[in-house]
């Protein structure tokens, strides 16, 4: 609706709707209906032209009415649909379809891997389902926090700031939760032995160690809280060392 204007006591700029002034237009034979009307009166807004030069042109001749009242109601509806437009607000029809409100494409959980290894594909539709869905997300938090003690102990005894701790938390979790979704027999908790350095452990497929690098990366790369190289090659080893534990506890079924 328009902002009301008074002239006079009764008359009262204001666009009551589409349905409305197309019935208004009618009766005053104008032969346009209001999305031709409301063009008209864009392209004069366009153009600087006033109101008092567009609205007649909206009749052919000069328009007959009923009776008074349709006369005034008419132009109520016209000078209110003018303000509308002059105002640069956005007018609706009635008739107009609204658009659709686009649908949040949501992501699907990927195939799993098993009993082969993961693609890079495979990586990215699983980062990408973690990132979509929170539900998951937290199922797999829970049970990276209830099964795998070793790998937090780990972290633990690592002595690195918050921020490297945080970095090596956050992507074992994301390993380990990728791990599950591929690996439907799940994983075993990691043996405390296995994370020790001197330790022989499986080789890693690449598209996990080329996840885990890039992330790494920027973390290194950060702008705010960029680890330094030095604590950077710490959460390196402890990364690798976890995803090779990981890889390493799958069950085999």
């Amino acid at each position: 609706m328009s902002r009301s204007r008074d002239r006079g006591d009764d008359f009262q700029r204001h666009f009551e709707g589409a349905q409305t002034l197309d019935g208004l237009l009618d009766l005053a034979d104008s032969g346009l209906d209001s999305a031709q009307v409301l063009e008209r009166m864009r392209d004069a807004r366009a153009e600087g032209t006033p109101p008092s030069d567009v609205i007649p042109a909206l009749f052919d001749e000069e328009p007959r009415f009923p009776s008074p009242e349709i006369a005034r109601r008419l132009y109520q509806n016209l000078l209110g649909l003018w303000d509308l437009v002059a105002e640069g607000k956005r007018v609706r029809l009635e008739d107009e379809a609204r658009p659709p409100r686009p649908k949040k494409v949501k992501a699907s959980a990927p195939a799993p891997f098993h009993p082969g290894t993961p693609t890079g594909e495979f990586v990215e539709a699983a980062w990408r389902y973690l990132e979509d869905d929170e539900k998951t997300r937290t199922r797999f938090t829970h049970a990276f926090e209830n099964r795998q003690d070793a790998l937090l102990g780990a972290l633990d005894a690592a002595a690195l700031t918050d921020e490297g701790y945080g970095v090596a938390r956050h992507l074992l979790l994301e390993l380990y939760a990728m791990l599950e979704l591929g690996w439907p027999p799940g994983l075993t908790s990691v043996k405390p032995a296995v994370l020790e350095a001197d330790t022989d452990a499986p080789p890693v497929p690449q598209p996990l160690k080329d996840y885990a690098d890039e992330a790494l990366f920027e973390a290194e790369q950060d702008e705010e809280q960029p680890l330094s190289s030095q604590e950077l090659e710490a959460v390196r080893r402890l990364v690798h060392r976890g995803l090779a534990a990981l890889w390493g506890a799958r069950k085999e079924r």
